[in-house]
């Protein structure tokens, strides 16, 4: 049985394409900075996009010694990378960390790159050519184990696999041990590399636009592939207190449901299903709801299934709340998408801001709502929601609220 112990975020981790760190991030988002950028981690000649959301600038050996980060897979250095900012962030040395009990709670969809990596070498060169470092390298589990251990933490180790619900549901994870008494910490969040597998794979279903994803644009591609990681430090309000640390949001509480409509589409029922949990549990009044980032992928069959949703669950009151989505910036970062959205509603929550959806051009009757276009709006932000969905009708919603 739950206890009524506080949840809180004291800490914000994030390695994106449009920047490395919360202050980075948080401005480049604001002033609606696109990420997206040619691809060059491989050959798109054979294709029809040739754009996505990569982190070119990311230096492993900035947060990793570089005789270990050649033994970890990339998605593992973007979870580390986010982890040790999360964890400067919180003020927390690694001499206070190794004194504690903490469970590290990590969402992915395509787990580590090494994996596609050696079944493209099997295929093109044979089985004599593939690394044995890279096998080592390839199971997804390895992503939270590399976290833990390289900054020696110990306590409960998750993977979460819910695809791109994977962030939200880590962080549900996390806030349900600590909520019942069973930790005081736990990092969380969602990490993943970009993955060529992803890219083709979206682009075979047609789901991916050429050049610019435009979430609730009547004249919307698709999605864009990207890249990422962010990670929260959370822990009991009565250890943050203990330690005066400073709070950026405390977590209430979500709401998840799981519909299994489709293999690929969303189902506004599921969807609807999963806010209404989060705002059953957290006792929060829909007239509270202040802000909502949406999943938001720009293809059209999601953003108008998203909006049906929203439309069920607020009624009257859809078009009065802000709904951005962030992807069009960043793309699709897969499984670190609803942690990298759920860290924006920590900082919306905590500078009244909200961010906005840029390459918004012409409006779409059936996605009327508030979508924040093209610029930031200043606006005080108590509660947000941070909506997350999957393939196979994993759909989750974060609730998000200003500390008090």
């Amino acid at each position: 049985m739950m206890t009524e112990r506080r949840v809180v975020v004291t800490g914000l981790g994030i390695v994106s394409s449009v920047g490395i760190g919360k202050d980075n991030f948080w401005k480049a988002v604001i002033n609606g900075t696109s990420g997206i950028t040619k691809v060059t981690s491989f050959d798109t000649r054979e294709l029809r996009c040739h754009y996505a959301g990569e982190i070119n600038n990311f230096a492993p050996e900035e947060f990793i010694p570089k005789r270990k980060s050649l033994f970890l897979g990339r998605t593992s250095q973007l979870a580390i990378a986010a982890t040790s900012l999360a964890l400067t962030d919180a003020d927390l040395s690694r001499k206070k960390l190794q004194k504690q009990k903490i469970g590290v709670f990590i969402g992915t969809t395509m787990g580590e790159r090494p994996l596609e990596e050696t079944v493209d070498i099997w295929v093109k060169q044979g089985l004599d050519n593939i690394s044995k470092s890279k096998i080592l390298q390839s199971p997804a589990n390895n992503i939270p184990a590399n976290v833990a251990i390289h900054f020696k933490l110990e306590g409960p180790n998750y993977l979460i696999p819910t695809a791109c619900a994977a962030g939200n549901y880590a962080i549900g994870y996390g806030f349900d041990f600590i909520k019942r008494g069973d930790l005081e910490y736990a990092v969380v969040g969602g990490a993943d590399a970009f993955s060529s597998l992803a890219f083709v794979g979206f682009h075979r279903i047609y789901a991916m636009a050429s050049e610019k994803c435009q979430p609730f644009d009547k004249n919307r591609k698709g999605m864009l592939v990207g890249e990422g990681a962010a990670v929260l430090f959370l822990e009991s309000l009565e250890s943050a207190t203990r330690r005066n640390a400073d709070i950026y949001a405390e977590i209430p509480g979500y709401g998840i449901s799981c519909d299994a409509f489709h293999m690929t589409a969303s189902k506004a029922e599921g969807i609807e299903k999963a806010m209404m949990n989060a705002l059953k549990y957290t006792r929060t009044d829909k007239d509270e709801v202040d802000y909502i980032n949406a999943h938001g992928t720009g293809t059209q069959g999601n953003d108008k299934t998203e909006c049906a949703a929203i439309k069920r669950v607020f009624r009257r009151r859809y078009k009065s709340i802000p709904v951005s989505s962030i992807k069009s910036m960043l793309g699709h970062p897969m499984g670190a998408a609803s942690a990298i959205e759920a860290l924006t509603c920590c900082l919306t929550v905590k500078e009244n801001t909200i961010p906005p959806t840029i390459n918004f051009e012409t409006p779409d009757p059936q996605c009327d709502i508030d979508c924040v276009p093209n610029t930031a709006k200043v606006k005080k932000v108590n509660i947000a929601l941070n909506n997350g969905f999957a393939f196979g009708g994993n759909n989750s919603c974060l609730v998000v609220k200003k500390f008090t």
